[in-house]
């Protein structure tokens, strides 16, 4: 017992060793990162280890799918050129139905190409990341003045529009999150899809929802993104039309 303390003790030091200013640094002055830093770095280094990536070298992409309560974490080093996938883990609550969030109420969960805004180590909801809807497209899109906001990846396994996790599982992302900020990367892809976008699935989404043309076409319009990904584990440039469809292009 007396070696597991000082273990324990060894390891919140070299976690919490850095400059003063860096953001990993800065988010384990919150007890609730420490902790989760605590219980899970190690398995973490290791996973990333066991998919040659290191975690000096960490970039993240998530990748979400409401149909099937799913949330996807993908890494890769930074002088790599294809992402791999590191966990798949279970979204534990819903709400609203497919298709994008376009007011405020209305318990939809957004769809479409997002990234980490911020982290919020000190949520009513245990840990948070939160994304930036309304972007380009929702703006356009969605109600000019009640588009909604404050859309996170969370813990407490509650929602009313954004993606839930367990407390366990958010631990686990956030540090993912906070090693791939802490090495550079300022904006985190988040992408959100209604459902695997797989050639039957669509089929069967499409002849689902024919009375709304809009809705498809929009689904149409966010499964280039997905296919792009599918075939070469690179991210598609995302940019955005006047007409609030997204434009989407090789790098």
């Amino acid at each position: 017992m007396r070696l597991l303390t000082i273990l324990t003790l060894l390891f919140q030091s070299l976690i919490l060793t850095g400059q003063p200013n860096d953001f990993k640094s800065n988010q384990l002055r919150y007890q609730r990162a420490k902790k989760a830093y605590i219980n899970k770095y190690e398995a973490i280094k290791t996973k990333l280890g066991e998919n040659d990536i290191d975690i000096k070298q960490l970039e993240l992409y998530i990748r979400a799918f409401k149909y099937e309560k799913e949330l996807e974490i993908w890494g890769k080093n930074k002088t790599d050129s294809c992402f791999r996938l590191i966990n798949t883990l279970k979204i534990c609550r819903s709400s609203g139905t497919l298709g994008p969030k376009r007011r405020e109420g209305d318990r939809q969960i957004p769809e479409g190409f997002y990234h980490i805004m911020a982290f919020n180590p000190v949520s009513r909801f245990h840990l948070s990341l939160c994304i930036n809807y309304p972007n380009k497209s929702d703006k356009i899109l969605s109600d000019r003045v009640k588009p909604g906001g404050n859309i996170c990846i969370h813990g407490a396994c509650v929602t009313i529009g954004c993606l839930p996790l367990t407390d366990d599982k958010i631990e686990e992302l956030y540090i993912y999150a906070v090693e791939a900020r802490n090495n550079g990367q300022d904006q985190i892809p988040v992408s959100i899809y209604p459902i695997r976008f797989t050639e039957d699935n669509f089929i069967e989404l499409s002849a689902s929802y024919n009375d709304n043309p809009s809705l498809i076409s929009f689904w149409t319009n966010i499964k280039q993104g997905y296919d792009y990904f599918e075939k070469l584990h690179l991210l598609p440039r995302i940019s955005f039309n006047k007409n609030g469809s997204y434009e989407i292009t090789s790098r």
